[in-house]
């Protein structure tokens, strides 16, 4: 094909022809006067593509500093460009380039390189999740001042070293419109911080800045904290699984003091303290346009809430609260009673993991009646008792906007269902509801076909009913033979637990019946549940006589996928 593409150029050839490459750099100033009167498209699509040899893929390997001599090289480097890009297999659109996950190589990264000459108005350039670029990014920094209009900037996962991250920190004061930074999941980060990002300038337009499990230092959180007054546009943070910088949370808190403009503050696994949240408390009155805080999976923070959570309650946007996993004790719990209700645009809640609660939380579950825009509430896995359970099932009448409710690993819900399936009645929008663990028994699930069958969950996408050993085949026939009930389902998971396996009854008759009337399913968990020949030919004929995409998870041993057919 190489070859028959080279013949035809020296035969001079002049068939119009509108090529992948060709639309994607329409923007580029560096198009000679016939490519300029073409037409201007925005969007393109990628053809079906075949991978390069090895001998292509060398020649893709350009000489970037070399100036563009002529429209002829142009176009030669255009369609070599060409070769590449559609070896990846990546769609592209203007002033975009996203390589993301695509196995890139040393050599590959010389070959964006070759891009960036014809890109002078690229604002997005994404090679996150590349790990084998690593010690290769300087030949891209270094051309970063022909791409001076970047706005976002994704280098997540791609295993930088001490030299990457040192040309990094030289090159991007050659991009001076940068918003968006994302270095998350490269641990040479950590401990380098001030080498990249010590040129930001007081009036930065960085607006999102994203360091996830970098392996950052006590003193890279100072030195965050001492940046954070000059990027007074920042809009989020994120810099979760760096357990070493709780020690330098007095640095950061008193840096975000500065940042009013901010609305996701990420604090997930930081190792973070009691004192903690009365250091953060400080700094919450400055932060009016909080929509996210994320504080989870700090098990040291239980404590903390008890007398210093005054200033949570004036985060009047704020939108999405998760503390799971944060160990909070029952004075805890009593604090939260007071701030959590009065966060009237609340709309995700996450307390999940939180055990000590289970007994202590009646005032709270029963409070958040008061929060009308709530849309998902996790409590899954917190030793709810009945009187718990009881107050969280009355809140749940007041609350018309839910969408995701978990529940799981609660086991005073077994036998207790029709508390919480009464008030569902009123809820018209629920899409996930999860039940897994929660020591159901046969009753349960008849109330729960009865619901389903008076036309109630109608919008419920994904139901998880796993690890409920205790339903009898009497209960998963009842709840089959009214499944058809739920068009709009997509999942469907009634997985054993690992430890038990039980042949399946006469109920997977009724459950493929209902199956052949949900268009929208695509996921049946049935792990360790075990199909007898006869029960296997029924799925297999089932596969035969209905068009169907569906992917029964049997498990190890059994698995069965049916393709789509068209």
């Amino acid at each position: 094909m190489s070859q028959r593409r080279k013949k035809n150029s020296s035969d001079g050839e002049t068939k119009p022809r509108t090529s992948f490459v060709n639309k994607f750099f329409r923007s580029s100033k560096l198009r000679p006067t016939k490519a300029e009167s073409r037409k201007k498209s925005n969007d393109l699509e990628a053809a079906d593509f075949q991978p390069s040899d090895d001998t292509q893929r060398t020649e893709n390997i350009l000489d970037t500093a070399k100036p563009l001599t002529s429209e002829m090289e142009l176009g030669s480097r255009m369609e070599k460009n060409e070769q590449f890009l559609q070896k990846l297999g990546r769609k592209a659109v203007n002033k975009c380039l996203d390589l993301n996950n695509c196995g890139l190589t040393t050599a590959d990264v010389r070959e964006v390189v070759a891009l960036l000459p014809l890109l002078p108005d690229l604002e997005k350039l994404d090679i996150s999740w590349n790990d084998l670029i690593g010690g290769s990014l300087h030949s891209v920094t270094q051309q970063m001042h022909l791409v001076s209009k970047l706005k976002i900037l994704r280098l997540g996962s791609c295993r930088l070293t001490t030299d990457d991250v040192r040309a990094l920190g030289e090159a991007l004061e050659a991009i001076p419109e940068l918003e968006e930074l994302n270095l998350s999941w490269n641990s040479k980060v950590g401990g380098n911080l001030p080498l990249i990002l010590q040129k930001f300038q007081e009036g930065s337009k960085i607006q999102t800045l994203e360091l996830v499990d970098c392996n950052l230092t006590s003193e890279d959180g100072a030195f965050v904290g001492q940046l954070l007054p000059m990027m007074q546009n920042l809009e989020v943070l994120d810099l979760s699984i760096n357990r070493n910088i709780g020690g330098s949370l007095n640095s950061i808190a008193q840096g975000l003091k500065s940042t009013s403009n901010l609305k996701v503050l990420k604090l997930h696994s930081c190792g973070l303290l009691q004192k903690s949240v009365r250091i953060l408390d400080a700094a919450f009155r400055y932060l009016c346009e909080l929509r996210k805080l994320d504080l989870s999976c700090n098990k040291e923070l239980g404590g903390g809430f008890e007398d210093s959570s005054a200033q949570l309650a004036m985060l009047e946007h704020l939108e999405v609260l998760d503390l799971h996993q944060c160990s909070l004790t029952v004075d805890d719990v009593m604090s939260l009673t007071q701030v959590i209700p009065l966060l009237s645009s609340l709309q995700e809640l996450d307390l999940s993991a939180n055990k000590k609660m289970g007994g202590s939380s009646e005032n709270l579950l029963s409070r958040l009646r008061f929060l009308p825009a709530l849309k998902s509430l996790l409590i899954n896995n917190c030793a709810l008792q009945s009187e718990t359970f009881t107050a969280l099932a009355e809140a749940s009448a007041h609350l018309p906007a839910l969408e995701v409710f978990d529940l799981s690993w609660n086991k005073c819900i077994g036998g207790n269902l029709k508390l919480l399936l009464e008030t569902l009645k009123f809820s018209e929008s629920l899409q996930v509801l999860r039940l897994s663990s929660c020591s159901l028994v046969t009753e349960d699930v008849a109330v729960l076909a009865s619901l389903i069958q008076t036309g109630h969950l109608a919008k419920l996408q994904k139901l998880i009913l796993s690890y409920n050993d205790s339903i009898c085949d009497t209960g998963w026939a009842i709840f089959c033979q009214n499944m058809w009930f739920l068009k709009e389902l997509t999942e469907l998971d009634i997985s054993l637990r690992p430890s038990t396996s039980r042949d399946c009854g006469q109920w997977f008759r009724h459950l493929l019946c209902a199956v052949t009337t949900l268009p929208k399913i695509t996921e049946i968990g049935m792990k360790r549940w075990i199909l007898p020949a006869t029960q296997e030919e029924e799925l297999e004929r089932f596969h035969q006589d209905h068009r169907c995409s569906i992917h029964f998870d049997l498990g190890e041993f059994q698995e069965a996928d049916f393709p789509r057919l068209n």
